[in-house]
């Protein structure tokens, strides 16, 4: 079963770190783009950061110069270390890939989410 597992979530106080991992089950993450999405209850869900094929990542602009994502290709696992939390920052954090179906066409795979509450 293809699969995504977040972890590393949790209580930190505000100006603390965290970092999150995606780790992925029968799809290779190195293969595809892999994104960090976050959700506050009643509200749409937010990409925060991707990265892709090649590497390259992009930020939303609340995460620029204080979150970053990488890629372990040896564990198949995408991380988001998170600095300088702010109490905003307090959201169930879900990563994300697209399973290639053939073609042009893709299936979204989403994590189970982890929370992530940060104190003032």
């Amino acid at each position: 079963q293809v699969q995504l597992v977040e972890s590393g979530g949790g209580l930190v106080q505000a100006g603390g770190s965290l970092r999150l991992s995606c780790a992925a089950s029968r799809i290779t993450l190195s293969m595809l783009t892999t994104d960090w999405y976050r959700q506050i209850p009643g509200k749409q869900r937010d990409l925060v950061a991707s990265i892709s094929r090649g590497g390259s990542t992009n930020y939303a602009e609340s995460a620029k110069g204080r979150f970053t994502i990488s890629r372990d290709n040896a564990k198949n696992t995408v991380y988001l270390q998170m600095n300088s939390l702010k109490p905003e920052d307090t959201a169930v954090y879900y990563c994300k890939t697209d399973r290639p179906l053939g073609g042009p066409l893709s299936a979204p795979i989403w994590g189970q989410g982890t929370q992530v509450t940060v104190s003032a």
